[in-house]
């Protein structure tokens, strides 16, 4: 499956270079001079100063954040580190979350800067402590599925998810949680 992916990705990268007449060196150099960090600014940026189509602009920026993230060291040694100092009392919770996850089946992890990035063909859902003593989860929910005061919009959180769910305490990973996490698994399908 990580084959496919790595062959889709270098065929869009190929793709938006051909398209803009510019390698990816160009674009990351144009996204670290421009100062922005966060995912949405740097595709904005690239969409309305370089004319470069959503996909493309969404691409690039992960591509720049990526270079960023440590590419080396396990997923469990990431987990470890996120789960540490006065996150430490969260990781029950992770690892509740996460047996649920892995009890779905095939599922493929990547730690992340910061948080923990699920995917089965697709990614689906992310698990991320907060300092403010939460698990921030992030869902991709099929399209028209509502925002409640529970399962929030992820448009202010990350735009890379539809939803989120706030995970406060044990009490928070109950059977609603887990049923929107099914449908996440079952939709990245």
């Amino acid at each position: 499956m990580s084959g496919s992916v790595d062959a889709a990705i270098a065929s869009q990268i190929r793709n938006i270079e051909a398209t803009y007449g510019q390698s990816l060196a160009h674009w990351f150099a144009v996204i670290d001079q421009s100062g922005l960090s966060k995912h949405n600014e740097v595709v904005s940026l690239l969409k309305t100063q370089h004319g470069m189509a959503h996909g493309a602009a969404h691409r690039v920026s992960l591509l720049a954040r990526a270079r960023s993230e440590p590419a080396t060291g396990s997923v469990s040694d990431a987990v470890d580190a996120m789960y540490s100092g006065r996150k430490a009392a969260l990781r029950p919770w992770h690892d509740e979350l996460m047996a649920t996850v892995l009890a779905f089946g095939e599922v493929e992890i990547a730690a992340k800067k910061g948080y923990l990035s699920l995917r089965r063909r697709k990614q689906f859902a992310m698990f991320q402590p907060t300092a403010a003593g939460r698990i921030d989860v992030g869902l991709i929910m099929p399209p028209g599925t509502a925002v409640t005061d529970r399962l929030e919009s992820a448009a202010k959180f990350n735009a890379l998810f539809t939803h989120r769910v706030r995970i406060a305490g044990a009490d928070d990973i109950d059977a609603q949680l887990l049923g929107w996490l099914r449908v996440a698994y079952e939709t990245a399908a």
